[in-house]
C-alpha cells in the first residue's frame, strides 16, 4: 500500500526548465551559486536558523570581508534564497539588519532504495521534510523494473511541483562505485553488478542523480544534521552495514568500500552468508532476529560494533534501520553492554556511548537528499 504526506509548502513555486532538466523556480539555480564563498555563507545561514544572523556576525565568521559578503548576501536575496528577518541591536550605530535562508526556495529529493521497499522523500534547504512516499518494489525484479519503479515513485511525490529541484539522490545496499554511480554485486543480488544506476536514473528522470550506499547517506545526513566528532553508524534492516564519519569527514575508501561491516567474519565454519562467505556478522545477526532472539542479535551486533570502536577509536555509536527502530531500547542496551565490557577489560574509564541516530526510518532517504543539498552548503564529505 503506498502513502503520500505532503505540504503545501512543496507544491506552491513557479519557473522554468533550464537546459539541465532541473526546472528552476526565477534565481534559484543553487548548481550556479556553489562557489566557496557562497557555500560558507548559505552554511551559515542556514544553521542560523529562522533567527537569522547578521552580514558582520557573517564577515567575521567566514573571513571575509564585509564588502565580500554584501556582494554575496546581494544577490542571494536576488535569488530568493535569502531573506531579512528583522533587526539586532547595535553596540554603536543604526541597528544590523539580520538575514535568513529560505527554505523553500530549493528542494531534494531522497530515495532510499532498499531490498523489499522505496521510500521517497521531499526536503527543503534545510533538510526538513516536506512530502513521503512509501511502496513495495523488489530489488530483484530486474533493472527495467526497478529504475521505472524508482522513477514513478519520484513524479508521483513531485506530482508536477515544486519546480526548483536539485535533484535526486539514491541510497541502497552496497557494495557499489559512488563516483561513477555504478552497482557491484549487491548482497544477494549478484545480477545488479555493473550497472549504471546513476546514469539510467537520470536520462528516465531529466534530473541529476547521485547514487551512495544506504549506510553512508544515513551518515551524512546525521554529520550535516550537527552529529560532530567520529562516529559510526550501524544500519541494521535488511541487511547490516556501517557508515563511517572520522574527524567530522565521511569516509567511503577509495572504492566506496568502507563500512562493509556486515561481512567481517567472526565465526569460521559459520551459517553461509548471503555474500558467499561463512560466519559473517549480518548472518549471524539476521539470523537471530529470524528466530525472534534479539537480545542475541544485539549481542552480536555489540560485538562488531567493539572491534570498530577498537579499531578507529571513535566518539560514538549511532544505531538505525527498521530492525532497530522496532525495538531501538533493547538494542542499544545490547550494544552498548558489549562495548562497555570490552573497554572493561582494556582498562578504559569511560566506555563509548551507545544511542540511537536521529531520523528513524527516514534517515537513510534523508541522508540520500542532502547528497544532493549537501555541496550546496560545503558540506559534500
Amino acid at each position: 500500500m503506498v502513502h503520500v504526506n505532503r505540504t503545501s509548502a512543496a507544491t506552491t513555486t513557479t519557473g522554468t526548465t533550464g537546459t539541465t532538466g532541473i526546472a528552476t523556480a526565477p534565481g534559484a539555480n543553487l548548481l550556479a551559486l556553489r562557489s566557496h564563498n557562497t557555500a560558507l555563507v548559505l552554511d551559515l545561514l542556514r544553521t542560523a536558523g529562522p533567527d537569522g544572523i547578521s552580514r558582520l556576525e557573517l564577515a567575521e565568521r567566514t573571513g571575509l570581508t564585509p564588502q565580500a559578503v554584501s556582494k554575496i548576501t546581494a544577490r542571494l536575496r536576488t535569488e530568493g534564497l535569502a531573506a531579512e528577518a528583522g533587526h539586532r541591536a547595535s553596540t554603536g550605530g543604526k541597528p544590523r539588519t539580520v538575514l535568513r535562508l529560505v527554505p523553500e526556495a530549493g528542494h531534494a529529493v531522497g530515495v532510499h532504495l532498499d531490498r523489499d521497499e522505496v521510500r521517497t522523500l521531499l526536503v527543503d534547504l534545510t533538510g526538513a521534510v516536506v512530502g513521503e512516499r512509501l511502496a513495495p518494489l523488489d530489488l530483484g525484479a530486474g533493472a527495467d523494473v526497478v529504475v521505472e519503479g524508482v522513477a514513478g515513485e519520484v513524479e508521483a511525490l513531485l506530482g508536477g511541483g515544486p519546480e526548483d529541484v536539485l535533484g535526486v539522490g539514491v541510497a541502497l545496499p552496497g557494495p557499489l562505485d559512488h563516483a561513477r554511480g555504478v552497482l557491484h554485486r549487491v548482497t544477494g543480488f549478484p545480477e545488479w553488478d555493473g550497472f549504471p544506476l546513476r546514469d539510467e536514473l537520470a536520462r528516465r528522470l531529466g534530473v541529476p542523480v547521485a547514487v551512495d550506499k544506504d549506510t553512508n547517506a544515513a551518515a551524512l545526513g546525521l554529520a550535516v544534521g550537527g552529529e560532530g566528532g567520529s562516529f559510526v553508524y550501524l544500519h541494521l534492516g535488511t541487511g547490516l552495514g556501517a557508515g563511517l564519519v572520522i574527524g567530522g569527514a565521511l569516509h567511503r575508501g577509495a572504492r566506496t568500500g568502507a563500512g562493509e561491516f556486515g561481512h567481517q567474519v567472526i565465526q569460521l565454519d559459520g551459517p553461509l552468508c548471503g555474500c558467499g562467505d561463512r560466519g559473517c556478522i549480518e548472518a549471524l545477526c539476521l539470523g537471530a532476529v529470524a528466530r525472534g532472539e534479539l537480545d542475541e542479535a544485539a549481542r552480536v551486533l555489540g560485538a562488531g560494533a567493539a572491534n570498530l570502536v577498537g579499531l578507529l577509536d571513535i566518539d560514538r555509536v549511532l544505531l538505525g534501520g527498521r530492525t532497530v527502530a522496532a525495538d531501538p531500547e533493547r538494542f542499544v542496551r545490547g550494544v552498548a553492554a558489549v562495548v562497555a565490557e570490552r573497554a572493561r577489560r582494556e582498562g578504559v574509564d569511560v566506555a563509548v556511548p551507545v544511542g540511537v541516530a536521529s531520523g528513524g526510518v527516514r534517515g537513510v532517504a534523508v541522508g540520500a537528499a542532502q547528497l544532493l543539498l549537501a555541496p550546496v552548503f560545503g558540506r559534500a564529505e
